[in-house]
């Protein structure tokens, strides 16, 4: 690929075209806001502007509502030999297109998975997709040279192309990522009216839980209006485990002990479930989730102390597998769990204790 036009220069689109520029692809960018695209090409993302003549690929990275439309009108002016978007939702375009007069055969639905809770081009990376599942939703009627050259996106970005039915996409999205965002959006807002006194007891259970309810709310309305009735349905099985754990909580409440017994067995019926299928999650690099051990070390708010931490850590030949932060309320310290295979637990625990840190636990 030697050049691409970038319509819609967001998170994702901006990532895109970093991604690109940084491989050698002359890219191109436009949006309706002039000054985004301005901001892009400032970051090195490539030629605010359209180009003279047709490019190979353009990608289109614009709300959900005008993917069509925008798709439609640069096949009319014969923009690129070829066209992907970028959305979340894949059915509802590609079906648009079509009552539109737009062209199925070169067109290719993609949505990358990834992305942040801010927005714009200021937040865009090009090493965003890295490693990340990007899916690719051609038909029987997508041209080959489409189908490569989305591939070829795919891979400049460093992603991991992932080919299924745009419909079968819309359903697992719903699953996977738009429902969790409505769902950590609704918990949050629980917080809205808090006292202060509860509010200053937050711990690291509810930064996980409520991280994503930070993100955009305009951008979300766009993504859950182009998906509705998946989301509707994955909701209405969540609202009915919900109504089963609160009967079951209000029967740990009862007098009676043959009710406190199955309001507890209902209880642990789903906090089981939940394990089960936090275990389907895929673990690193996607392969199968795997078995660690937490090793939990206090450290004091301050600079390289986590360099420090990791250091001792590859002294003691301990690969890291991942980490968490925990700050403490009110003290400039904090918890920082590192996560490791078990078998290296025991002898990082007794590296890092020789060389002075504080172990919990």
């Amino acid at each position: 690929m030697r050049t691409a036009l970038v319509i819609g220069t967001g998170l994702i689109g901006t990532s895109i075209a970093l991604a690109l520029t940084g491989r050698g692809v002359r890219v191109y960018l436009a949006d309706q806001d002039p000054d985004q695209p301005r901001t892009a090409a400032a970051l090195g993302a490539g030629t605010d502007g359209l180009p003279e003549g047709p490019v190979e690929l353009a990608v289109v990275a614009v709300p959900p509502a005008r993917i069509a439309a925008t798709l439609a009108e640069l096949q009319r002016r014969g923009a690129a030999r070829a066209y992907v978007d970028v959305g979340s939702v894949k059915g509802g375009p590609a079906r648009e297109l079509l009552a539109l007069g737009g062209d199925p055969r070169s067109y290719l639905g993609t949505h990358p998975m990834a992305g942040k809770e801010r927005s714009g081009p200021l937040a865009a990376s090009a090493d965003l997709f890295e490693g990340r599942p990007w899916v690719l939703t051609p038909t029987p009627r997508t041209e080959t040279e489409v189908l490569n050259l989305a591939l070829e996106l795919a891979s400049l970005c460093r992603a991991v192309p992932v080919v299924m039915d745009a419909d079968a996409h819309d359903r697992a999205v719903a699953l996977v990522s738009h429902t969790p965002q409505l769902v950590s959006s609704l918990v949050a807002a629980r917080l809205e009216s808090a006292e202060e006194t509860a509010v200053r007891l937050c711990g690291q259970g509810i930064r996980d839980v409520t991280r994503i309810a930070a993100s955009e709310p305009r951008m979300w309305l766009d993504i859950l209006s182009a998906n509705p009735g998946p989301v509707a349905d994955v909701l209405s099985e969540v609202a009915a485990d919900l109504d089963e754990t609160v009967r079951a909580l209000r029967a740990l409440e009862s007098a009676d002990e043959a009710k406190r017994s199955a309001g507890a067995a209902g209880v642990e019926a789903v906090l089981r479930r939940g394990n089960a299928g936090r275990e389907r999650v895929p673990g690193k690099h996607g392969a199968a989730p795997a078995v660690y051990e937490s090793v939990a070390v206090h450290i004091s708010d301050r600079p390289g102390e986590l360099a420090l931490i990791f250091a001792d850590a590859g002294r003691a030949g301990v690969n890291i597998e991942d980490v968490r932060i925990e700050h403490a309320t009110g003290q400039q310290a904090g918890l920082v769990e590192l996560i490791v295979v078990p078998e290296a637990a025991p002898g990082l625990i007794a590296a890092l204790r020789e060389r002075g840190w504080s172990i919990r636990g």
